[in-house]
């Protein structure tokens, strides 16, 4: 009797783990992703059916669709009401051209608005002591939206910062991830909402979909009155103002915009609440001119008809043609970007890429480690930061163009999340960055083919096996 009910069990999971394949065949966007989940499907589906169900889709049921029917109907309502308010001081300040970059705003549907004043805000205290200054100082609304929310020391001057506000009159949206802020306590939602603050939390999940983990919402905003936006790769924990070891002091960057730009990244956030929502938040007109800068907000994600955040990279790297400096934790680029690199290096371009020296996650950290060495076989130069961890995106094209924002170099940024950055042409701006970067690299260590020839064969096996896991990574 038990071997009857282990055997029809069995049976039961390889008929599922077929049709498991067959739906990984049709849906999944890769076909070395299609093929690793085909295999294990059928092969070992008492492994791998499980996983399949929260990782192996690279559409929420239901979602797209009814993400972009929710995001037409934004945009009419959001015209109603512009209309009669902000578009129209806006109508005489028309979109800057820029030849390198136009792809990318007629990909996204978006533009590149010129009058921007720009500040680079490197690391975590030089950065949330101006959040903070701003969301003091807000009048009308308060915009916040982070991948991650923790009930620590930071997290808890975010909450007081916007209940102060909220207590003041000042209409404040907090928007979280539910996966990224998976251990947010109930009592410190609840003590925002008593506060009078509207918090929700952003979950691709519905019914169809109740088992999807792997899409989530990485994007960092603060946006005040319409007036001023902060946007970058900080997230509302202690770590991120180096106070956790062992991966302290933390390296990253943010930076802050005021100008017509505000608006595309008051946008980016009204999408993501009016998704969870129905409502848009409250708006205001962005100031006509604060400076010289032309920025581009860059919004991204796997409701995109095209795999936009790697076509995005895609693009800006064919756009260098003296050199494209990048920082990223996570190096593991996809075939469009790597490519798109190592044909920037037979242009001449100089092309440098700073990645971590310590691992926060393990498999990410050994698949970068080959993707290190294949590049530097390509004429890439690498750089292992040294001082602690390096968590900043940026990215610095020619003597003009600087990107900071919320995008990795891997296949979860390209596919499966949510991400957010601002494109900016100014050179005075591009020079802060230049300078910035510059002493990230005097600190850091120069990888060489050598240090990959030094690992043991077992070490190396393990690196490709890493690598195997791309799709999710």
């Amino acid at each position: 009797m038990i071997a009857t009910v282990i055997a029809i069990t069995a049976l039961a999971l390889h008929v599922a783990g077929v049709f498991a394949a067959m739906h990984a065949v049709m849906h999944t966007r890769t076909a070395q992703g299609a093929f690793a989940w085909v295999l294990g499907l059928v092969l070992l589906p008492y492994v791998t059916l499980v996983p399949y169900l929260f990782l192996g889709s690279s559409h929420f049921g239901g979602y797209v669709d009814l993400h972009r029917q929710r995001q037409s109907r934004f945009f009419v309502l959001h015209e109603e009401a512009a209309q009669s308010t902000w578009l129209g001081t806006l109508a005489h300040s028309e979109p800057v051209r820029d030849a390198r970059y136009d792809a990318i705003g007629r990909m996204l549907k978006t533009a590149m608005h010129g009058g921007n004043a720009l500040s680079l805000h490197v690391d975590g205290e030089a950065a949330f002591t101006a959040m903070f200054e701003a969301i003091a100082r807000a009048e009308r609304y308060v915009l916040v939206q982070f991948f991650i929310i923790h009930d620590d020391v930071l997290g808890r001057r975010l909450r007081d910062a916007l209940l102060e506000r909220a207590a003041a009159g000042v209409e404040v949206c907090l928007l979280y991830d539910s996966v990224g802020s998976h251990a947010l306590p109930d009592a410190y939602v609840d003590r925002l909402r008593d506060g009078g603050v509207r918090v929700r939390r952003f979950a691709t999940r519905r019914w169809r979909n109740r088992f999807q983990l792997n899409f989530r919402n990485h994007r960092k905003v603060l946006v005040i009155d319409g007036v001023r936006g902060f946007v970058g790769g900080l997230n509302a924990g202690d770590e991120y103002l180096g106070a956790k070891p062992p991966l302290s002091p933390w390296r990253d960057t943010h930076m802050q915009i005021e100008g017509p730009a505000v608006a595309d990244l008051q946008r980016a956030f009204a999408e993501d609440w009016y998704w969870v929502t129905g409502e848009r938040p409250p708006h205001a007109p962005p100031p006509e001119r604060c400076g010289r800068a032309a920025s581009m907000i860059v919004a991204t994600g796997p409701a995109d008809r095209q795999e936009s955040c790697s076509l995005f990279f895609t693009q800006a790297i064919h756009a260098a043609t003296k050199r494209v400096w990048i920082t990223t934790p996570y190096f593991v680029p996809d075939q469009a970007v790597f490519g798109a690199l190592r044909l920037a290096v037979f242009r001449g371009v100089d092309v440098r890429i700073l990645i971590p020296s310590r691992p926060d996650h393990r498999t990410v950290f050994m698949a970068s480690t080959l993707y290190a060495h294949e590049a530097i076989v390509a004429g890439i130069r690498m750089f292992r930061y040294q001082p602690g961890f390096v968590h900043q995106k940026v990215m610095l094209i020619d003597d003009d163009t600087a990107v900071v924002g919320s995008m990795n170099l891997d296949n979860r940024s390209f596919r499966l999340n949510f991400e957010i950055a601002a494109l900016n042409v100014d050179q005075a701006f591009a020079a802060d960055v230049e300078a910035m970067l510059e002493a990230d690299f005097a600190r850091s260590d120069e990888v060489n083919p050598n240090d990959y020839r030094r690992l043991s064969y077992f070490r190396r096996v393990a690196l490709h096996v890493a690598r195997l896991f791309d799709p999710i990574l």
